[in-house]
């Protein structure tokens, strides 16, 4: 029963994505993709004062890495960089709350994996 009510959520951010665009003017982004399912993720962070001021995501695929990306962009807001950096793949999981084949861990790593890379990348610049 509790499977269902996290599928049902997952559903929801699928259908309807929080934080869905691109950041104007970011100060950090990433571009990434998964060309075995097709999955495909941008993510744009804006910065202030080492804490992430807004992120969003766009891209498409599937379900799980879209409801990951959407999952994620709520949880990092207001984060410090440091924070968000050190997001792990077992927070992914539990955000989504239902066992995951392995080809779907792909899926679900993706939008972290980008918020990662878009993070070092800001990191170099500083």
């Amino acid at each position: 029963m509790t499977e269902q009510i996290y599928m049902e959520n997952i559903i929801d951010h699928f259908k309807h994505p929080r934080n869905y665009g691109r950041v104007e003017r970011p100060d950090a982004s990433h571009h990434d993709n998964n060309p075995l399912c097709g999955d495909d993720i941008e993510i744009t962070i804006k910065v202030a004062d080492g804490k992430v001021a807004d992120v969003k995501f766009q891209g498409h695929g599937c379900a799980i890495s879209q409801a990951s990306a959407s999952m994620l962009t709520e949880k990092l807001k207001g984060m410090s960089l440091e924070e968000a950096k050190k997001t792990s793949k077992d927070e992914i999981f539990e955000l989504l709350g239902i066992n995951l084949s392995p080809i779907r861990i792909k899926c679900a790593l993706l939008p972290l994996q980008a918020m990662t890379a878009a993070i070092s990348k800001y990191k170099f610049r500083l």
